[in-house]
């Protein structure tokens, strides 16, 4: 039982919540909460170790390493303070888009720049829920495993195939599997979205809600938007990839 917040172990688990860059470093994941570390397992990444507060967590122990602490320790070491009681460490998976096979007609979402880990969560949820098959974050200014990712997206990050990396090597992807990419932005020659055939193999890409897409793409992608008859002329991120991620599903469905 580890009582001390001077525990070696606890004030390493408290940087790695804290710090992205060490973090990143250690190469290690770490997973808050029984239906997050489910899926974790479910899909196969490699548990390290787990710290469990018994009278919070209140099942079945896990398999594995265990490290057992109070609740004091446990509100410490938690993200969302004293709920659930477990917290498990993973090693971060080792893998790089350009060795990715898509398969036929695959669906590819892209975020460019985007800063906020939990729209990024509220984004893979969206992607898992209407069946995209890859999601590319492209020149991220967040940790595709910071634990409010992880959280936002109630652990469906561990399911999908997800990948961060630079503009050009998502490009690269793209041109070296023949994925077609369209771009969401205002103009007036863009197509709206339910006109475009989607059931091929296509790639839509969003820009960040602040400066929208980068001058990288606009040659190397046509623009397409998401139809709206209010007085506003843009949505939230989340939305927006929520709204063309089920209009792709809705056209292969079809």
């Amino acid at each position: 039982m580890i009582e001390s917040l001077q525990n070696d172990k606890i004030k390493f688990l408290y940087r790695l919540n804290d710090d992205n860059r060490f973090r990143k470093k250690s190469k290690i994941v770490v997973v808050e909460g029984k239906q997050e570390n489910e899926r974790a397992l479910q899909f196969g990444f490699e548990i390290i170790e787990y710290f469990l507060c018994e009278n919070i967590f209140g099942d079945d122990l896990p398999k594995g390493k265990i490290n057992l602490v109070n609740e004091k320790v446990y509100e410490k070491i938690a993200y969302r303070g004293s709920t659930e009681g477990i917290v498990g460490l993973y090693k971060t998976p080792e893998k790089s888009l350009m060795d990715f096979l898509p398969k036929e007609n695959s669906s590819v979402i892209i975020v460019e720049g985007i800063e906020k880990p939990g729209n990024l969560g509220a984004i893979l949820r969206s992607c898992e829920a209407f069946g995209i098959d890859l999601l590319i974050v492209a020149e991220s200014k967040t940790d595709l495993y910071n634990p409010n990712v992880i959280r936002s997206s109630v652990g469906c990050l561990f399911g999908m195939n997800v990948f961060s990396c630079t503009n050009q090597e998502a490009f690269l992807f793209l041109q070296k599997n023949n994925i077609k990419t369209f771009s969401t932005y205002m103009s007036k020659e863009a197509k709206e979205i339910q006109n475009i055939n989607l059931r091929e193999s296509v790639a839509l890409l969003f820009g960040t809600e602040h400066s929208g897409i980068s001058d990288f793409w606009l040659d190397k992608s046509e623009n397409i938007i998401i139809p709206m008859v209010g007085t506003i002329d843009s949505l939230n991120l989340s939305n927006a990839v929520a709204i063309a991620s089920y209009e792709i599903l809705r056209q292969k469905k079809a």
